[in-house]
């Protein structure tokens, strides 16, 4: 998670929204562990499996998650670390040991769905997400897996250039290089891009252009016509600019998974706990019906499960939607 949005990502701006609450055949929930009072996995699987979470992501392999996984059939993203993109990048072998130690090894019990190769990397070390990927994949296929669990990248939005309208999405100059190619990649492999989505962030830096209700999907009133679309919520806006980014470099078939979305409880602007209820809630409702661009469900990974205590100071400590003590910040329903 980032907590920079592009000029440009602010002129999605304006929207409206009604709920209507809608089934999702799959919410998950990310599963950080920076904090030093979490609960045990086995305890954290139990929770997941309690409030009826049937998805989880994870940001590096970890063997404990992954034996407590076993024969749950939670679906799982589990991301290859940043720290480990440079030797997966050069090295199909060190890539099929990883596939062998982190995969294979737990596979068919654990449900694998994505392998996220890095998290919003940008700089010089995108340059090593694709051959990742491809080495990935080809450790994939190799065992026989390619169709069982998709190689994917999770991206922040500041990838993007050119967001409003929607229709308008483009990578930015800075980006395009590296997510051309990755985006005609999935294309090939037929693997979704995945994506975190932060309208909060939308919203504190820019709160005079972005009304809060706008984030929170509680306006009222279609503001933002592009074309036959009409958008209601800062959310949708954003998804779109994505959509027609991808479709400018051959990726009009790529699909969007939203791999992180949520709103902090406290430490700064706009955060609290009534504020974080709405938003969370809400999403959860609305991905159901997709897009106004893409009106199909919107499979989505709500971040983040838990307060986590050795993140900085602030609102990065208080994005869960539970304490360690594995009681509630606040009540929601994945239904």
């Amino acid at each position: 998670m980032k907590n920079y949005v592009p000029l440009t990502a602010l002129a999605l701006l304006i929207g409206v929204f009604v709920s209507i609450p809608t089934i999702v055949e799959s919410i998950g929930v990310c599963y950080g562990m920076n904090g030093n009072n979490l609960p045990t996995p086995a305890n954290v699987v139990k929770l997941y499996q309690s409030k009826g979470i049937k998805a989880m992501r994870i940001y590096a392999p970890n063997s404990a998650v992954l034996n407590a996984l076993k024969g749950t059939n939670i679906d799982l993203i589990m991301d290859v670390a940043n720290t480990d993109l440079a030797s997966l990048a050069s090295s199909s072998s060190a890539a099929a040991t990883w596939v062998k130690n982190n995969v294979q090894a737990y596979y068919p019990a654990v449900s694998f769905k994505y392998i996220a190769v890095g998290n919003e990397v940008s700089g010089s070390a995108a340059s090593n997400i694709l051959p990742a990927m491809k080495n990935v994949y080809t450790a994939l296929s190799s065992a026989g897996l390619q169709n069982k669990i998709k190689v994917s990248t999770s991206v922040s939005f500041d990838v993007i250039g050119t967001s409003y309208p929607p229709s308008a999405g483009a990578f930015s100059s800075s980006s395009s290089s590296y997510m051309s190619s990755i985006v005609k990649y999935l294309a090939q492999t037929g693997a979704p891009l995945l994506a975190n989505i932060y309208p909060y962030f939308s919203r504190v830096g820019n709160p005079s252009s972005v009304p809060l209700n706008y984030a929170l999907f509680t306006s009222s009133g279609t503001v933002v016509t592009d074309g036959s679309n009409k958008y209601q919520n800062l959310f949708d806006a954003m998804i779109d600019a994505l959509y027609s980014a991808m479709e400018k470099v051959g990726g009009s078939n790529v699909g969007i998974v939203v791999s992180e979305s949520g709103w902090p409880s406290a430490g700064g602007t706009d955060a609290s706990v009534s504020n974080a209820q709405t938003y969370n809630q809400n999403l959860i409702r609305h991905v159901g019906k997709g897009t106004p661009k893409k009106p199909t469900a919107l499979e989505t990974y709500v971040f983040a499960m838990f307060n986590e205590n050795q993140k900085s100071a602030g609102i990065e400590q208080n994005w869960g939607l539970f304490y360690p003590n594995q009681q509630p910040v606040y009540s929601i329903s994945f239904n």
